[in-house]
């Protein structure tokens, strides 16, 4: 680990300023992420800027009906508060579902949005990656792939080629729930929906989100939904706790007393390099009876142009069939919910 300046600013107008002002500063909160970069010597920092208590970590409720999550709120309290487990049983599911009870008493909201990919060839600073290294190669188009994308990737040229997936459980509810993120920066505040916050490789796979350097998250917004309420998360990974997502579901729906489907909210998590917001599967959805056969062709149709990677050490052509079975459990159990509670 390579020494670095430490700075508590006295509030979150400051931490900004300090950042803004030193392109290789960078901002810390629960370090779940940044710490075990720093030791891999992933991440060097000039100064640390502590954010810890510059932001609120408490879960307010908006005048609208919504909720607004202060940056600084710890995933365990987020996961536990009531109006969460009853407004958006999705978010709270996905809270649960992430890394381990030790972890989420200290990942904060801000930092488990910008946590970075866990691609094995990322964190291997012996390995070709052009997401640490820009313009040395993709280890993962030849590599051990399993946890890779198969939606929005980036495979040629070689110079920018990137496969990598968002890690967040939590972020694949929020944008399946329509949030949007608060940033303070050093021109003011500005909302952002979530589905912008983050981006795909493109011809720069070293940037993980639309924000500049030295804006601060300050708060997630949720709105008021009544859909939200009908909500679930589905996680598939290699083993039960302390896994990524190999492929997981966050989906809302609502059935009216005919069966037929009158709205829906999918996203996708451990396919891409951003929290995917399922659209087409949505739309395939809506007007559609909820059926098996249904939830079966919104896959299909979200999946009409996944890229799965061909490795000869084991690729990601699994992860079609798994979205989709994924993606119908999560509504058919949803569907069957809603028709319970109708009797």
């Amino acid at each position: 680990m390579k020494p670095f300046a430490y700075e508590r600013p006295h509030d979150a107008a400051g931490a900004v300023a300090t950042v803004t002002a030193d392109p290789d500063a960078a901002f810390l909160a629960g370090g779940t992420n940044l710490v075990d970069h720093l030791k891999l010597g992933l991440a060097a920092p000039s100064t640390l800027v502590d954010v810890t208590g510059l932001t609120s970590t408490e879960i307010t409720d908006l005048p609208e009906g919504g909720l607004r999550i202060g940056a600084g709120v710890r995933n365990a309290d987020f996961a536990a508060d009531e109006r969460v487990r009853a407004r958006y049983p999705a978010l709270a599911h996905a809270l649960l579902a992430g890394a381990s009870g030790q972890l989420r008493n200290m990942a904060t909201t801000g930092g488990n949005l910008l946590q970075r990919t866990r691609c094995v060839y990322f964190q291997d600073l012996t390995t070709p990656c052009n997401k640490r290294e820009p313009g040395s190669g993709c280890s993962a188009l030849d590599g051990w792939a399993r946890h890779h994308a198969v939606l929005g990737a980036t495979h040629e040229p070689a110079d920018v080629a990137c496969v990598a997936t968002h890690p967040s459980d939590m972020a694949v509810a929020l944008v399946a729930l329509e949030a949007q993120v608060r940033v303070l920066g050093r021109d003011g505040e500005r909302a952002i929906p979530l589905t912008d916050l983050h981006r795909l490789p493109g011809d720069d796979p070293t940037r993980d989100t639309t924000l500049a350097h030295g804006e601060l998250i300050t708060a997630v917004d949720l709105p008021a939904s009544p859909i939200a309420a009908h909500s679930t998360y589905r996680k598939v990974r290699d083993r039960a706790s302390y896994a990524f997502a190999l492929v997981s579901v966050a989906a809302a729906l609502a059935v009216d007393d005919g069966g037929t489907i009158t709205d829906a909210r999918v996203a996708l998590g451990g396919v891409a390099h951003v929290p995917w917001r399922a659209t087409a599967a949505e739309s395939a959805l809506v007007g559609a009876p909820a059926t098996d056969d249904t939830y079966r062709a919104a896959a299909r149709a979200e999946l009409v142009d996944a890229r799965p990677v061909e490795s000869p050490r084991g690729g990601t052509a699994f992860k079609l069939p798994l979205v989709t079975a994924t993606l119908a459990a999560a509504l058919r159990g949803l569907a069957e919910n809603s028709a319970q509670e109708a009797r």
